[in-house]
């Protein structure tokens, strides 16, 4: 009685126990339909407040979305291309989280209604290689053809303006390091623009200097949003999907975004999402639970080589990056992989510290001011994915 009246530290685990005793007592004899048919009730108790699931989705792009100062930009620039048909390519770059994809897709969706323009877009995640990219664009089977084919396909089928949109371009295969589609497209005689999204802000120092001179890629920077913006977001989510909602939840939720992750709207979303289906448990509890399952996201969507350096960021024995760098060394080895120079895995760690996985400071040691590489999510969530990871090959 004494542990349910006074939890304190050990007699928290008695009431928990008890609890549990109580759960076991409860489903003693209880078969697996009687327990399904208690759950579907019990969560169709949790999700009363949700009308429409789809807008907790990350890949959801909204009727409505804000309207950033990054995509006036780029709607000047569409609509320029379509009344010269001179292109100027684009490089957008931004953190993940800070709405480059759904501002591409929505711009993909307005721009063919409103435009004459053809607007193409494709993942390089799923398609890795110029090869598949093409092959994806013109909906026929990746096999059985030459690049030189493909793109001579590509070049009759879409023979007016054209903008083709290549998301994560900088989780290209490195089989294909010189990113050959780029350079198509920006020699073709017909009236192309390129518009290609990367959380790596150094992607443009790894395109070939040929493909580079071609293209003469302008650099757009998408800032993190701020609170008011990230509360704006949940604002729009919480009108198209919620029957009701807590304005002050919600501006919580955008502080908590803002001041501990990178900004991250999915953290948001994801967090509005636990808020309205888990009601008894604190804001803070939904918060750590969201930045936790986009953070596990974040890390196993990571390619082999970056996950490599961050592994190895978890486990040297110092924070230093020269000192880290040889253990990166010493684990490609081990596996019999080439390992990155120097200033490629430089530039992975970058990739890195925009995606909020570290912090890169500089330190003064002697005469020098190494940079030491800081982890700023838990080292045993980086262990558990890259062993599950690496220990599949």
């Amino acid at each position: 009685m004494n542990a349910l009246r006074f939890p304190g530290r050990y007699g928290a685990k008695h009431l928990y126990t008890i609890r549990f005793m109580r759960v076991v007592e409860l489903m003693i004899g209880m078969d697996i339909t009687t327990y399904l048919r208690q759950r579907k009730r019990h969560l169709g108790e949790e999700t009363k407040l949700i009308k429409d699931f789809a807008v907790f989705d990350f890949d959801h792009v909204p009727d409505e979305p804000l309207l950033r100062d990054e995509a006036k930009v780029l709607v000047t620039e569409m609509l320029r291309f379509e009344i010269t048909g001179i292109p100027t390519h684009h490089f957008v770059i931004g953190s993940r989280g800070s709405g480059k994809t759904l501002t591409l897709r929505y711009l993909q969706r307005v721009t063919q209604a409103e435009t004459d323009l053809n607007v193409l877009y494709a993942n390089c995640r799923q398609q890795n290689t110029s090869f598949k990219i093409l092959a994806h664009l013109l909906d026929v089977p990746p096999r059985g053809w030459s690049l030189a084919e493909l793109f001579g396909m590509f070049l009759q089928q879409n023979d007016r303006k054209t903008i083709v949109m290549l998301d994560e371009i900088d989780l290209m295969s490195p089989k294909d390091k010189r990113r050959e589609i780029l350079y198509l497209l920006s020699r073709a005689a017909k009236p192309y623009m390129v518009i290609a999204l990367s959380n790596n802000p150094h992607v443009l120092q790894e395109i070939d200097l040929a493909t580079r001179s071609s293209l003469q890629p302008v650099p757009l920077y998408f800032r993190n949003y701020n609170a008011d913006q990230i509360k704006l977001i949940l604002d729009n989510r919480a009108r198209q999907g919620l029957i009701s909602w807590d304005e002050g939840q919600l501006a919580k939720i955008a502080a908590l975004t803002v001041r501990r992750t990178n900004a991250d709207a999915r953290v948001a979303i994801k967090t509005l999402y636990y808020v309205v289906t888990q009601p008894k448990a604190a804001l803070e509890e939904c918060f750590d639970r969201a930045q936790r399952d986009v953070v596990i996201d974040m890390i196993t969507d990571l390619a082999e080589g970056t996950l490599m350096t961050l592994w190895s960021a978890a486990t040297a024995r110092t924070h230093f990056a020269r000192d880290i760098y040889a253990r990166y060394r010493r684990f490609c080895q081990s596996r019999g992989d080439k390992p990155f120079s120097y200033v490629h895995f430089c530039s992975n760690l970058s990739f890195l510290q925009s995606a909020g996985l570290v912090a890169l400071v500089s330190t003064k040691v002697g005469r020098s001011y190494p940079n030491r590489v800081l982890l700023t999510v838990d080292q045993k969530v980086i262990e558990q994915v890259c062993k599950l990871r690496f220990e599949q090959h």
